[in-house]
């Protein structure tokens, strides 16, 4: 064979090696998606299952990764994805600001970024999925309203457990939806308010509150490990009967103190973590497809409450399933 031609041979062929050599451009090959959450509650171990089950409907491959909420191994992981050039990130930031930074330079390599329960200040993100945080505190406050005015003849002393030092601005919209609910009472006052997103801090919190506000008759957490918290509170310190606790999120725990015979729990309003992760997932493929999404998806929550045992008992038939 001539020169030149086993030259134009060569070059044609290296030419088809370097074409296939970047994984997002292999064709027949599996889109991966790289799935970040912060946490290992219930909710984001619900989350991840919701993108396990688009990512199987999809036919793409996930990639899942937990940043235990800490900052430089969240960076670390979104460094890592894009070196290892996925075609999607889909993640909860661990901050609207300090999260930007690298999710841009994925954005730079023309990694899709759909960005859940948690968002960045920036608007590259192809959608946000997530709860309204507010709703999720007007839905018990509305509850809790309703016990004051049936049970407690619209007076009550109420404390408040938040997570402002974990997750500022989630914590205050739950807050604030809660607040408004109850604050038309005129024989309403909320005497503490004390930062607890943990069972064990939410123990320590509340028992230091009722101690020092013995005429505390309604307490209100404002996620799931506040809220498991102050129920064992309550029992610790033997008031039963004369401390009621109201929450948002949900858990299998949750649902039991619910039917329990105590009477301390009252009602949860519960997010839909296996919906958020799995529309997630398909807002990423839809826009690796060239697919028209929503910009952003705010979902209802589910208000669980003592008075309807029912539907309590079907909400942990679902856990069940979707745990399976």
């Amino acid at each position: 064979m001539p020169f030149h031609a086993r030259l134009l041979l060569f070059s044609a062929a290296a030419a088809l090696l370097l074409a296939g050599c970047g994984p997002r451009e292999q064709t027949g090959q599996k889109k991966r998606i790289a799935g970040i959450v912060f946490g290992e509650d219930q909710f984001f171990r619900l989350v991840l299952f919701g993108m396990r089950d688009a990512a199987r409907t999809h036919g793409v491959e996930l990639l899942e990764a937990n940043s235990a909420q800490k900052p430089d191994r969240e960076i670390q992981l979104v460094n890592t994805y894009i070196a290892n050039n996925v075609d999607a990130i889909v993640i909860s930031p661990l901050s609207t600001v300090s999260s930007v930074s690298a999710l841009a330079r994925a954005r730079d390599k023309k990694i899709t970024i759909v960005t859940f329960n948690t968002t960045i200040t920036e608007d590259f993100p192809v959608s946000f999925v997530e709860s309204d945080q507010t709703d999720l505190g007007a839905s018990t406050g509305k509850a809790a309203r309703a016990y004051i005015e049936k049970h407690l003849g619209g007076r009550a002393q109420v404390a408040i457990l938040a997570f402002m030092s974990q997750a500022r601005e989630v914590s205050t919209q739950r807050t604030d939806g809660f607040k408004k609910e109850i604050s038309g009472l005129p024989g309403v006052r909320i005497v503490a308010e004390q930062d607890a997103w943990m069972p064990e801090q939410g123990v320590k919190k509340v028992g230091d509150i009722l101690t020092a506000n013995p005429g505390v008759n309604v307490i209100w957490a404002a996620n799931e490990g506040g809220t498991t918290g102050a129920v064992m509170a309550v029992r610790n310190s033997g008031k039963a009967g004369k401390v009621v606790v109201f929450g948002t999120d949900t858990d299998e725990q949750l649902a039991n103190f619910l039917l329990a015979d105590d009477n301390i729990l009252q009602a949860v309003t519960g997010q839909q973590p296996f919906e958020i992760g799995r529309l997630a997932v398909e807002a990423a493929v839809k826009t690796l497809k060239g697919e028209p999404i929503d910009k952003r998806r705010s979902l209802p929550g589910i208000l669980l409450t003592r008075e309807n045992p029912g539907e309590v008992n079907a909400f942990k038939e679902r856990l069940a399933k979707l745990t399976q």
